[in-house]
């Protein structure tokens, strides 16, 4: 079975590298001690890496390698402006996604924030232009924060066919979309049902909380979403989202994934939500769909099934190119790969920081 080799993980005190050698996964470097990594980014063959780190009081860091770990230089971050001379400029509270702008140039990125801020580079990340489109949408004065304060883009799609079609997933504020390369926008949360909300707001598309989108790379015109209160699907580019309620145990979870060349299956989470965020019942499952979401099984060998208390992420789950191997972290430290597409879990570590983001080197 062909698998990839390395994959990354972000952590709440710092950064990790791991390969597989010999038919065994273990930690190959580690960055930034300490420090918490909410993100970090690298493309498969190239030697340059991303990482962007919260340093609570000293603020929002990004950092560069290119050397491919072996060392990391401070980068610039994202900074919004002032409207105008009264108004203060906007903080930057967390770089919550990276994503390359480009898939053949790795010059070009794009940045999700909270507060809610899209950013474009160029240059590697040596400078970074706010969006100035989605930031000066009138229907911003509704966004909300999920989880946090303000609102963040933590999901952001980069359509493999076509640079210029990007759609990101915002909490709360649904899902935007551009074909334009980020010129105009439009909403594109149509069906999505926010229960947190009174009925006559339920399904207003600017209030919804996707807590993790993702786009099929072999069908672009699909799409899932781990929503606050349920799953979505999408067959037509997220002109439409379709409710599925038959997954169990749970329809809350943060995490999903789908295979790369079968846009039916995907991979889900689930937690109790809300205030209690544990596994149900304090065993942890995996859903899978293999059949565009009809129905889920749920994969548990190899995973903890009494007393278990990991919530995953919205980037804790990841899977490879070959839609075989996927690599799961959890906010106990757990560290959990797959590669027979979920049915056996190994455990790969129980005793690092809580585990932000988990991704494979593609």
């Amino acid at each position: 079975m062909s698998i990839k080799n390395k994959f990354h993980v972000a952590t709440r005190k710092g950064w990790f590298e791991f390969i597989r050698e010999n038919n065994t996964w273990k930690i190959n470097q580690t960055a930034f001690a300490g420090v918490p990594v909410s993100i970090s980014l690298a493309k498969n063959g190239s030697d340059i890496y991303f990482a962007a780190l919260n340093h609570g009081h000293f603020g929002t860091k990004l950092h560069r390698s290119d050397n491919a770990g072996k060392s990391w230089q401070e980068i610039s971050t994202p900074k919004y402006v002032k409207k105008n001379d009264t108004d203060e400029a906007p903080s930057l509270e967390l770089i919550w996604s990276l994503e390359y702008a480009n898939h053949t140039n790795e010059c070009f990125l794009w940045a999700g924030t909270i507060p809610g801020g899209l950013f474009y580079s160029s240059d590697q990340g040596e400078s970074w232009q706010l969006n100035e489109s989605l930031w000066h949408q009138d229907a911003r004065k509704n966004w909300f924060g999920g989880g946090y304060d303000q609102p963040g883009i933590h999901s952001i799609c980069v359509n493999p066919r076509n640079d210029k079609h990007v759609t990101v997933a915002v909490s709360c504020a649904g899902v935007w979309m551009t074909n334009d390369g980020g010129e105009t926008w439009k909403i594109h949360a149509s069906g999505m049902r926010a229960e947190y909300l009174p009925p006559e707001k339920a399904y207003d598309p600017n209030v919804q909380d996707p807590h993790r989108m993702v786009q099929n790379p072999s069908d672009p015109t699909k799409f899932w979403v781990q929503h606050h209160n349920g799953i979505f699907h999408s067959n037509d580019s997220a002109v439409s989202w379709q409710e599925i309620t038959s997954a169990s145990p749970s329809h809350f979870g943060f995490a999903v994934v789908t295979h790369p060349t079968d846009a039916n299956i995907a991979w889900f989470v689930p937690a109790i939500k809300d205030e209690c965020r544990i596994p149900v019942d304090g065993k942890m499952v995996v859903m899978r769909t293999s059949n565009g979401g009809q129905t889920f099984e749920q994969l548990t060998t190899g995973l903890p099934q009494e007393h278990a208390f990991d919530l995953v992420y919205r980037h804790g789950l990841d899977i490879d190119s070959t839609g075989d191997c996927l690599v799961m972290g959890s906010t106990t430290g757990n560290l959990w790969i797959s590669e027979d597409q979920g049915e056996h879990w190994h455990s790969l570590s129980n005793n690092l920081p809580p585990i932000y983001s988990v991704r494979f080197v593609k």
